[in-house]
């Protein structure tokens, strides 16, 4: 089962501008060919369709903590997409009159996903770049351990590719933030699937790492998450299973070259997180409503009678 905890993994900044189209680039991350959706979709069904669990505790115990990230990755870049679409905020909700009466989205028209904007209310939904959706055919679970494995680690390491271009794209740091800190992240799972095959099979795949050649001390929004040492922690995302995983992410292996040195630790539970942005409302587009004084007034009576 999973618990959800009401914050983001990494905290982002405030847009500088409304950029629906940074928004657009932003959602190769969600739902392109290695996007989130395609790396939770693989580790969740690969950990749900898992054999022999009790006897391959360390590896089924990886995917299955790391499924649990990668459903605070679509969020956290979920909330990224629609910050981007929302830009800065007005202060306060209803701060556009809510004035219908002449054409106050004209704009939206000529951005390359309209669907965004007139489907989803500027909020983010499981498609790429162009608004193709993704799909379940981009999931791959064989039952096969070591196949598995590897396909993960090509995965992974194709997902961090595309993160390095997006960043290169983007100049607002909403959109810098989420792809630094999923390129820090993205490393870690790199690296452990690597690990994990290297137990399996011998073969020293972490060798070939960084791959591609990402070097993340050349990044600046990447900084804080090297040196607070998160290139190196592997969580289990729970209180109390997947503490095997340290058998593999562990055992005095150190960070990768170029990385901030270290060895690597299992934590256990989650990172402490960052607050989830709130969104205003905008009447005009009847997010959440066009009169919204009365929602507001009957939640504010359901939160005091819950004390």
């Amino acid at each position: 089962m999973f618990m959800r905890v009401d914050k983001l993994q990494a905290e982002l900044p405030a847009p500088k501008r409304q950029d629906p189209n940074a928004a657009a680039a932003l959602q190769e991350l969600l739902g392109g060919k290695y996007g989130e959706m395609s790396t939770l979709g693989n580790y969740m069904f690969q950990s749900f369709n898992f054999r022999s669990k009790s006897k391959l505790r360390p590896f089924y115990g990886l995917v299955a903590s790391i499924t649990a990230e990668e459903l605070g990755h679509v969020e956290l870049v979920s909330n990224g997409v629609a910050m981007l679409a929302n830009g800065p905020d007005k202060g306060a909700d209803g701060a556009d009159g809510g004035d219908i009466s002449k054409t106050p989205f004209e704009a939206m028209k000529d951005i390359r996903s309209f669907a965004s904007f007139a489907s989803h209310g500027g909020g983010a939904t499981p498609v790429n770049s162009n608004s193709m959706s993704w799909n379940a055919d981009m999931v791959t679970t064989t039952g096969n351990v070591v196949f598995d494995l590897l396909h993960n680690f090509h995965l992974e390491c194709g997902a961090r590719l595309h993160k390095l271009r997006v960043y290169e794209t983007l100049s607002d740091p909403t959109g810098r933030e989420v792809c630094g800190y999923l390129l820090v992240r993205g490393s870690v799972h790199a690296h452990s699937y690597a690990l994990a095959l290297k137990n399996l099979t011998g073969v020293e795949i972490e060798k070939m790492l960084p791959t591609p050649n990402i070097p993340l001390g050349n990044i600046p929004e990447c900084q804080k998450y090297l040196q607070e040492g998160s290139h190196r922690r592997l969580y289990t995302w729970s209180p109390n299973d997947y503490a095997e995983i340290a058998g593999i992410w562990g055992q005095g292996e150190q960070a990768l070259p170029g990385d901030p040195p270290g060895e690597l630790e299992v934590v256990k539970g989650m990172p402490e997180g960052g607050k989830i942005h709130q969104l205003e409302g905008i009447p005009s587009a009847f997010t959440p409503d066009y009169a919204p004084e009365e929602m507001f007034e009957i939640a504010a009576k359901l939160t005091k009678a819950m004390g």
